[in-house]
């Protein structure tokens, strides 16, 4: 045999690029002893290239499709329908047709084959490409299997596998497609096995779906299939489809569906045996490739035949554990507002700054919380922390304690009046006195540090910089967790809670204290987005420089901007924006995101935004309107207490919580603020490193470091050696990992558990989700995912997936929000409160939900949104 044509046991795992991903897991499937493949052969893809390399028409057409998007749908119809023509009439070399024939002959001309087709680029860990070229069932005869060689050749361009390749990012001309003709089996059952629950990725649950006949009835949805649930030997669950109709393969060729008898339409398609028989087949194929499989299978005469095993491309990574228990991890993203996946350098920096027990999987950054959950003194705290913070999350963890098998208590549990060294102790009330002058001195002290840091690094480069940044990693932290830090924004924070309570209690007022946080001092993050406003005043006399903003957005506009008249006033006022502001971003928590300050850009829309929708100083009159609402709200509670019995202590008492309040929460925003701030110091010292690592040919480009882990770049700028395959690997699972949604709450069987809101007598279709900032308000749903496509309009309500404080200035044009992460003391949350914008966080899909443009009416108080 040649290299046009192999069968499946001389198949060799190193020819990915020969045969395509589906033949070299047949042709690896063949050599595991004790599983059963029905026999085959691969016409390889060195056939498809021979045969199209000379066709400059074929070339043509494949260059114009190359410069395609995945939404020119037309285009790609036409350019795919015009090559699937070509590859249909052209002849298959005359040495592919006899090397067909001779393995023909070798397999048996009489008997039925599939023929499908398998692509270069398929059933690859990161895109299996399911379903997206075709497959012939019981072909039989030379004549019409080379036909179907065709047919499968073809299927590299249909406007599906087209689109899959132009949204995954393959290149067309890379991918090639062999040939998959393999003896049909007639089964009487068969369907798909999966060795990790589709529905809830737990890797220890076992999904079976079972049909009778050929499989092609259940993957056309033609019939619903028995679906059977094993875990670890046993059958945990079963659901018995009414099986209707089955696909048969005719003798003469061809299939053809019959009804199934009556009697049989509720039976089981496997016995429990057999059921546990698959189950052993699929936990072997998984070992063997060590991952989780997508499993085809057939069942003729008591014995299953495997005629594909995949990886299962769609699972959530497993955070890392260093032992075998059974752990619970929640999502930080979540708590962070940045769901986003991090790249190494990002992850590792975020590590290097928390205490708390963190892990990784697919990008993104996990607690593991089972030591809190299981002592019951921690587990109280947390649920009622987390039933504030993020009520998905709580319902998700409540559900696995219920579960009782899960968490084990622990021995030496904090109810026994024991310690336990593992689990923090119940945190107290926040003692602080009532001094605004605690906040302003925290705040000068961070500068302070941060002025030194600016200019000691600058003194720094090579080995001494990597060790500098270490050690000031520790300043940060300290700064971080400075324990009178912590103390004023919890004091203020508890004082929230109080007044939320007692308001409610005393006076039936829900959610008071959103009111009274409006327009507070000290909010670094609030004043942002009023700042931006006065940027817009310098710009809006200036014409000629609106007109430039409107058009001219690249990177460098800001040096351009000093041609036109009122250039240079903008500039300045654009500069000192940034001299303040300018380390911010969309996910600034991954310290290799683009700042602002590095892509200026990113703010034109918002200003251009803010010349719009208002008049000049807006910024003084927005913050004036917020504090006279306060100030308003204040003593409208204070004169309906005092009416109470007991009523001068009540109103005393309530001051006082106001007092923290309005001393206090401003700062809640700050420490991040100083945490970022250091980072971009880090960040542009490291790029400089960076730029003299590309000169002496260590890394590619800068940016190279992004992938590496700190401790790795330190090594790096060490010895002035790096591993190029570990950044190519990095860059191609980062791809990957930016296409994946983290869960709230996983398990480590990587099950993940999903909560719900306990809600009662809401209207029929509302969206449910937290409540944070009250009031009600209707308006136009405008969805925007990237805070540079914004185009808002006064009185729009702004719908997204998350909003961290670099999406504040675009707080000061709207009239609501709603996101689907965040919890009450998010950041989101905070700014919402102190513009005074009725939000709704944590709502599962918004961005699916509620469509552009749509008219809505957002219910802050209550936490629920209606489609108007």
């Amino acid at each position: 045999m040649n290299s046009l044509v192999l069968s499946f046991q001389e198949i060799k795992d190193t020819q990915l690029s020969l045969v395509g991903g589906k033949a070299l897991n047949l042709g690896a499937l063949s050599k595991i002893q004790g599983i059963q493949v029905p026999d085959g052969f691969c016409v390889t893809a060195a056939g498809y290239q021979k045969a199209l390399e000379q066709n400059e028409t074929f070339q043509a057409l494949l260059n114009q499709l190359t410069m395609l998007k995945a939404d020119d749908r037309d285009q790609i119809g036409e350019i795919s329908e015009k090559i699937r023509q070509i590859i249909l009439e052209i002849k298959i070399p005359s040495d592919v047709v006899k090397a067909v024939i001779h393995s023909l002959s070798q397999f048996g001309e009489e008997h039925a084959y599939a023929v499908r087709s398998s692509a270069t680029a398929e059933d690859l860990p990161h895109a299996s490409f399911a379903g997206q070229h075709d497959t012939y069932l019981n072909i039989r005869g030379k004549e019409a299997i080379l036909e179907h060689i065709s047919k499968c050749w073809a299927s590299l361009f249909t406007n599906r596998a087209v689109t899959y390749r132009i949204k995954n990012g393959f290149d067309h001309s890379q991918v090639h497609v062999s040939v998959i003709v393999q003896r049909m089996v007639f089964p009487q059952a068969s369907g798909i096995l999966f060795t990790a629950d589709p529905i809830t990725s737990n890797r220890k649950l076992l999904s079976i779906d079972a049909g009778f006949g050929l499989g092609e009835a259940l993957v056309s949805g033609l019939v619903s299939a028995d679906c059977y649930k094993v875990q670890e030997g046993e059958i945990v669950d079963k659901k018995i489809a009414a099986k209707k109709v089955a696909i048969y393969g005719l003798k003469e060729g061809g299939t053809e569906t019959k009804e199934v008898h009556f009697n049989l339409q509720k039976t089981q398609a496997l016995t429990d045996f057999q059921i546990l028989q698959l189950e052993h087949v699929g936990r072997q194929l998984e070992a063997y490739f060590d991952c989780p499989q997508d499993i085809e299978w057939c069942l003729t005469d008591d014995t299953f035949y495997i005629v594909q095993s995949r990886p299962i491309t769609t699972l959530y990574p497993i955070p890392e554990a260093h032992d075998q228990e059974n752990r619970v991890y929640v999502s930080v993203g979540h708590q962070q507002m940045m769901t986003d996946a991090m790249k190494p350098l990002g992850l590792s920096f975020f590590l290097l700054t928390t205490n708390a027990p963190m892990r990784t999987a697919g990008g993104r950054l996990f607690v593991d919380v089972t030591p809190m959950l299981a002592s019951p003194d921690s587990r109280k705290m947390m649920l009622g922390a987390m039933g504030q913070h993020d009520p998905l999350m709580k319902d998700a963890l409540t559900s696995i304690i219920e579960r009782g098998d899960f968490i084990k208590p622990l021995p030496n549990d904090q109810s026994s009046g024991k310690s336990n060294k593992s689990v923090p102790p119940t945190k107290p009330k926040a003692q602080i006195e009532n001094d605004s002058t605690i906040v302003s001195d925290l705040i000068k002290k961070n500068q302070a540090s941060i002025e030194e840091l600016k200019q000691t690094i600058q003194t720094k480069s090579g080995s001494e910089l990597v060790d500098f940044i270490s050690e000031d990693i520790g300043t940060l932290k300290k700064i971080l967790f400075d324990p009178q830090s912590t103390a004023v924004f919890m004091a203020a924070m508890d004082a929230s809670s109080w007044i939320n309570e007692k308001m409610e209690t005393w006076l039936g007022e829900k959610n008071a204290a959103d009111v009274l946080s409006q327009s507070v001092p000290n909010n670094i993050t609030s004043e942002m987005g009023l700042a931006l406003l006065d940027v817009a005043d310098v710009i809006r006399p200036y014409p000629e420089v609106i007109h430039y903003l409107k058009h001219g957005k690249d990177d460098n506009f800001l040096e351009k901007l000093v041609k036109f008249e009122g250039g240079e006033k903008t500039q300045d006022a654009i500069y000192d924006y940034l001299s303040k502001y300018g380390m911010r971003c969309p996910g600034e928590i991954d310290i290799t995101k683009n700042r602002w300050s590095e892509k200026p850009a990113a703010l034109i829309p918002v200003i251009l935004g803010n010349i719009k929708n208002f008049e000049a100083n807006a910024s003084k009159q927005k913050f004036e309107k917020g504090l006279q609402e306060a100030l308003k709200k204040e003593q409208e509670l204070l004169n309906r207490l005092k009416q109470l019995p007991d009523g001068e202590q009540k109103a005393k008492e309530t001051k006082e919580k106001i007092n923290l309040i309005r001393n206090f929460i401003g700062y809640r925003e700050y420490p991040k603020y100083g945490m970022i701030n250091r980072y971009f110091v880090y960040k542009q010292a490291l790029l400089k490193e960076a730029a003299q690592l590309v000169k002496a040919g260590v890394i590619d480009e800068t940016e190279d470091i992004y992938y590496l882990t700190f401790d790795e770049l330190q090594e790096v700028v060490y010895t002035h050696k790096v591993n190029d395959q570990i950044i190519t690997k990095r860059k191609e699972e980062y791809r990957l990992y930016t296409k994946l949604t983290p869960p709230r709450v996983i398990t480590s069987h990587g099950e993940i558990v999903t909560g719900a809101y306990k809600r009662e007598n809401l209207p029929s279709q509302a969206i449910v989700g937290l409540p944070v900032s009250s009031g009600v308000i209707e308006g136009r749903a405008r969805v925007i995912l990237n805070m540079e496509n914004a185009n808002l309009s006064e009185g729009d309500i702004l719908v997204t997936s998350f909003t961290d404080p670099s999406w504040t200035p675009l707080f000061v044009g709207i009239k609501g929000l709603v996101t689907e992460v965040g919890g009450l003391m998010t950041h989101g949350a905070v700014i919402a409160r102190e513009y005074g914008l009725p939000a709704v966080v944590g709502v599962e899909n918004a961005t699916r939900l509620i469509k552009d443009g749509q008219r809505i009416r957002v219910h802050g108080t209550e936490g629920y949104i209606e489609m108007l």
